[in-house]
């Protein structure tokens, strides 16, 4: 695939419009902020807005079709089962599992500060049919607190800021929502947070008027697909088709591609089965871990390990942080193969749970060790004669 840089021109308003085009195999509607031709010559291609759109509807059948695989992709129920012992095999050699690696994991932290990221949905919570109801057990409540009290933790998730504090209701954490576009630390004293005041980032702030005039077009567009369900993450909108019958998503897509295309400054990606809608800027879950870690004052800190779980696309990005900066450890939540750039792999959120309490019940052991070791020492000093 590749990516062309055009110039729209449109003659009643005067205005110039710079779009990425993908010319082959990427989303149908996206598009990435207006920007500034550079001042070298030859790099922008400066065609009418008519023939670009021409264009686009030449191709866009096309386009709807590769999102509709990949769409089809995000459930399990469409993985072929002859292909899939020979492809899993492979996979998990290259991505064992977490738990068995264990060991291999806490040695390589050896000396260094375990900072924890959680995805939410698929990580701490089952997948639902109603995102609304994505609850987390009392049980995996109670063993994210305990990691807290000895981890910075911090949960990650495309989700509203509020809403899943709503779920996990752990005021020592720090939250980031909507993909790390909305970021607050702990509401209430830990000892892992740096300086006196709290902490809230909002990269994407100016775009909220225009995320909540996007939210009501996608409520009208979907209101007649059954199955439909319109989420406002504050800064990302989710268009969940989790329900919706799959003779319909083509129209869905359609009906979402129309309304994405009305705003240059906004892209459409794909998560597992919802269509999400956010700004152009250049914020992910892996600038949200970065600049998690710089409050917590480990920027380009060589003691520090941080350990990122999640089981989305969007995890990605915090994934490939990890890996360019060769520190920490990336564990995907998944049972089926998939192309990640984690390191290690865990199937369901009940073996997130056991990982977290072996991480938990490590840590205590470690210190009740170093305990006894420093009364001990100072026991032999006492005994010393002055």
């Amino acid at each position: 695939m590749t990516n062309q840089n055009v110039v729209v021109s449109d003659a009643k308003s005067g205005i110039n419009m710079a779009i990425t085009v993908a010319v082959a195999g990427s989303s149908p509607f996206q598009t990435t902020a207006a920007q500034k031709p550079p001042a070298v010559p030859g790099t922008y291609i400066t065609i009418s807005k008519k023939k670009l759109l021409q264009n686009l509807d030449i191709n866009s059948s096309a386009r709807i079709n590769a999102w509709v695989d990949s769409m089809r992709a995000s459930s399990p129920t469409h993985i072929k089962s002859h292909s899939l012992s020979d492809d899993q095999t492979s996979w998990n050699m290259h991505h064992p599992s977490a738990l068995d690696m264990f060991d291999q994991i806490i040695n390589d932290s050896k000396g260094k500060q375990i900072v924890m990221f959680l995805d939410y949905d698929g990580t701490l919570s089952p997948i639902v049919d109603d995102p609304d109801r994505a609850f987390m057990s009392d049980s995996m409540r109670a063993t994210v607190r305990k990691l807290a009290r000895y981890f910075p933790t911090a949960i990650v998730s495309g989700r509203c800021r509020d809403k899943v504090y709503s779920f996990v209701r752990l005021a020592e954490l720090y939250y980031a929502g909507s993909h790390g576009m909305d970021i607050k630390g702990p509401s209430k004293g830990s000892k892992h947070s740096k300086g006196g005041e709290a902490l809230l980032y909002q990269p994407a702030g100016q775009y909220l008027p225009m995320m909540d005039e996007v939210y009501k077009a996608l409520l009208e567009v979907t209101k007649d697909t059954p199955g439909a369900k319109v989420e406002n993450n504050k800064f990302c909108l989710s268009v969940h088709f989790r329900c919706v019958d799959e003779k319909e998503w083509i129209e869905l897509l359609k009906q979402v591609g129309t309304v994405v295309e009305a705003y240059p400054n906004l892209r459409l990606t794909q998560g597992r089965k919802v269509l999400e809608i956010r700004p152009t800027i250049k914020w992910d879950k892996g600038k949200a871990l970065e600049f998690l870690l710089e409050s917590l004052g480990y920027a380009n800190s060589a003691d520090v390990f941080p350990i990122y779980i999640g089981d989305d696309r969007t995890d990605e990005d915090a994934f490939k942080v990890l890996r360019e900066r060769d520190q920490g450890s990336g564990i995907l939540v998944s049972k089926t193969p998939k192309d990640t750039n984690a390191s290690y792999l865990l199937q369901e959120p009940s073996e997130v749970m056991a990982f977290l309490r072996r991480l938990v019940n490590w840590k205590r052991l470690s210190l009740r060790k170093q305990f006894i070791l420093r009364g001990r020492i100072e026991g032999i000093k006492m005994s010393l004669p002055i």
